[in-house]
């Protein structure tokens, strides 16, 4: 049985929701405030974080983003707010899905089951699969060390969690060549993609943003228009 922490200040929803997944095997535990959420999360070690986004004490972007921080897992933003910038800012604050409350309830669970599928399929490859050769490198001011998990720009260290930092590896051993989605979901999770997964270009962002890649026009880490993304070996020079 999956745990899932749903973060929802409406009671009748977070009722509802908790008791419609709780047919399909899965346990939630519901938490109605939004400055207790990473305590109850880091506490229950759930597989898959549920996020309503207007909750009291702290609003849920906050929450994704202040636990995307400390937590690998799968979040999602479920709530009523259809708009593009908030999905945008979303994915930006490190979910991995929004969804609005509107969904069936038969997608909605469709959905969790896809993000629970590819967590499962994270923790099951072998460690430091994606980390050969074990030799670190060096594209001018940016150094990557996976031995010691350990990114360099300029001589700053660069923090990133475990998901990221294998992504910007499995980048950087492709450097000049372009990687769509699904090669870069098989290489590191074993998955394949299916139109709907944003994890990749969620992490993406993140990355473009701590190695100070320009979000607008990004010519570290570069978008190539319907065919994935190239990482820029001669672009890290001061």
């Amino acid at each position: 049985m999956n745990k899932i922490v749903f973060v929802e200040d409406e009671p009748e929803v977070g009722q509802l929701i908790a008791a419609y997944l709780g047919k399909h095997d899965m346990d939630v535990i519901v938490e109605p405030r939004g400055d207790r959420a990473e305590e109850v999360v880091l506490r229950e070690k759930p597989d898959l974080v549920l996020l309503d986004i207007m909750l009291p004490g702290k609003d849920g972007m906050t929450v994704c983003r202040d636990l995307r921080a400390q937590w690998d897992g799968p979040i999602v933003l479920l709530t009523s707010l259809d708009s593009d910038m908030n999905h945008i800012l979303s994915l930006e604050m490190g979910a991995n899905d929004y969804i609005l409350k509107t969904t069936p309830p038969a997608v909605l669970l469709a959905r969790l089951r896809l993000h629970l599928r590819q967590r499962v399929a994270t923790e099951s490859q072998p460690p430091s699969a994606a980390l050969t050769p074990h030799k670190a490198m060096r594209f001018g001011t940016l150094s990557i060390d996976p031995v010691n998990r350990q990114v360099l720009l300029s001589g700053v260290d660069i923090a990133l969690s475990t998901a990221d930092f294998d992504l910007l590896w499995e980048l950087a051993t492709h450097a000049g060549q372009i990687m769509d989605r699904d090669a870069l979901l098989k290489n590191l999770r074993g998955v394949s993609y299916d139109g709907m997964d944003r994890s990749v270009d969620v992490a993406i962002s993140r990355l473009r943003k701590k190695l100070l890649d320009n979000a607008t026009e990004p010519y570290r880490i570069k978008t190539v228009r319907n065919k994935g993304y190239l990482f820029a070996p001669h672009a890290w020079e001061t």
